[in-house]
């Protein structure tokens, strides 16, 4: 634990990608088989479950450090972290202990089945043998909020120099259906698993986002335009009789989607393709928000499946008849692509993304124009002799967006954010004018400079009506441009809107609160585009 407590100081003191890797490395060299195992789990979103409820580890905590448990909170609120309050406000621990990282998880796993009382006493056991950085790991993998800067790029770069292995193979070895509770270290970096590669998706690769003018780009004949669809970007394979469906954060999502089953019977085997899951019907895409109704439910019902039929609008083949074929050209892959689906467009459950074709880069940005009224988020732009890399890499393909949505809020309430913001007031909730009263309809907290961020913390303290808890209502005076990408109804707010990917453009310093949106605005725009 004590290496790990150590790696975790070093990778949080530092911005620097060189910095990072070279800690991970030297991790990786002095650690057991069994904790570089739990590193890499922890550090590519495969935690151990929550075993203890977080309000009863406040509450033993603040009874442990002899305060009251409403000056535990306040200090929660100013640190922003529940796991760093923990270890800052306990008393010095009276023991030390030896074990490793995997022994702790395994300690805390091993709660599982215990009482209350035995949990508790467990918790406190460990607390009093940790120092303050050592509980701060504990008390995370109890709560499981990593935030440390480790993408798992990072970890693959570290590994890769550690075992000597290209980058991409490692990427390829962190993919899948494993678990450090199941597989051991040599298992999954070194060994051949023919069961694991069967299901086994392959690395995205994600586009940079087109930020000057798509003349530079060169000649439009060499790229190939498509509409840039509004989904959850995912994999679906076949091989050896069975559909495997993976969504990009790595999550097995088959479960989910029980309608793609049936292209057991008509999909090839060996087949991977990249493409969006999207809800869709009557031969248009639906609302991302009627998407959000199947994510996160257990059981799918057949009303859900009425209500949410979805495809994949595939994009990209990355392996065809049990060969990987990333290293192909695109143009390529496009054409062995549209003919893999057209043994099963019968279907409907797979449809090829459509070429966009235009005879100008001005001809094009006039149909990208377009992109809104066909529910989708503008062009990707791909080089035709691009092969499929790994992970977001710059120059062969680009996303070439429309103009976000905007309109003009009120911040009406404030809670101070989190990490390096947890003494200032950064998250905010906005609102629109329905008639003479300000009604909620959405939440930001980042597109200002750390500078206006301060500004603004300081009137949330000046100008504060009421708290409630960590929430504070303002005055209704300072008014922010938001962008966002999509609008649906929703329960959440007052409004009876949701934004998709909301955030601050600017502060608009020279408008009075009376001349921000109406609630009637936003509801033009849902009727339009929702």
């Amino acid at each position: 634990m004590k290496d790990f407590a150590e790696l975790i100081t070093a990778l949080d003191q530092t911005t620097k990608t060189t910095v990072k890797v070279k800690a991970l490395l030297h991790f990786f060299e002095q650690s057991s088989a069994q904790d570089k195992l739990w590193a890499i789990a922890l550090f590519t979103h495969r935690r151990p479950k929550r075993q203890v409820n977080t309000t009863k580890l406040r509450a033993w905590a603040a009874a442990y450090a002899k305060v009251p448990l409403w000056l535990f909170e306040e200090s929660y609120h100013i640190v922003g972290d529940l796991a760093e309050t923990i270890a800052l406000i306990l008393p010095e621990a009276k023991a030390k202990s030896a074990n490793s990282l995997s022994d702790w998880i395994a300690y805390l796993m091993n709660l599982k089945d215990k009482e209350e009382d035995q949990k508790k006493q467990s918790v406190l056991n460990a607390w009093n043998q940790l120092d303050k950085t050592e509980r701060f790991v504990f008390n995370k993998l109890i709560t499981g909020g990593w935030r440390i800067g480790v993408s798992q790029n990072l970890t693959v770069q570290a590994l890769a120099k550690y075992t000597g292995k290209e980058a991409p193979e490692i990427s390829h070895r962190l993919m899948g259906n494993w678990s450090p509770e199941s597989d051991s270290f040599e298992q999954l970096i070194f060994e051949e698993n023919v069961q694991a590669d069967q299901s086994k998706p392959y690395p995205f690769y994600l586009a940079y986002a087109l930020e000057e003018a798509p003349e530079k780009l060169g000649d439009l004949s060499d790229w190939q335009a498509e509409w840039k669809w509004d989904g959850i970007r995912s994999q679906l394979i076949k091989r050896a009789g069975a559909i495997y469906l993976w969504s990009r954060g790595e999550d097995l999502i088959t479960d989910k989607f029980p309608e793609f089953q049936l292209l057991k019977n008509n999909l090839p085997d060996g087949i991977a393709i990249d493409g969006e899951l999207m809800p869709f019907k009557d031969d248009k895409p639906l609302s991302f928000q009627i998407l959000q109704t199947r994510i996160g439910r257990k059981n799918v019902t057949k009303k859900i499946l009425n209500d949410c039929p979805v495809i994949i609008m595939a994009y990209d083949l990355l392996e065809f008849e049990g060969k990987d074929i990333k290293q192909k050209p695109l143009s390529f892959r496009r054409n062995k692509l549209e003919e893999v689906i057209e043994q099963v467009n019968k279907l409907d459950l797979l449809r090829t993304s459509a070429i966009v074709k235009a005879d100008s880069w001005i001809a094009l940005n006039e149909k990208r124009q377009q992109a809104r009224s066909l529910h989708n988020e503008g062009l990707m732009l791909k080089l035709k002799s691009s092969s499929y890399k790994t992970g977001r890499k710059r120059g062969e393909w680009w996303k070439w967006k429309i103009e976000p949505f905007s309109i003009d809020g009120v911040l009406i309430y404030a809670m101070r954010g989190h990490g390096r913001r947890a003494n200032l007031y950064t998250d905010y909730t906005f609102g629109v004018w329905d008639g003479d009263q300000l009604v909620s309809f959405t939440k930001a907290y980042s597109g200002l400079t750390d500078a206006e961020f301060v500004e603004v913390d300081r009137f949330v303290k000046r100008n504060t009506l009421e708290r409630y808890g960590p929430v504070r209502t303002v005055k209704p005076e300072l008014v922010f441009e938001l962008h966002f990408e999509g609008i649906a109804v929703s329960k959440r707010h007052k409004s009876g809107l949701a934004l998709r990917f909301p955030r601050m453009h600017r502060w608009r310093k020279d408008k009075v609160a009376r001349e921000a949106n109406s609630l009637q605005d936003l509801q033009l725009l849902l009727t339009k585009y929702g």
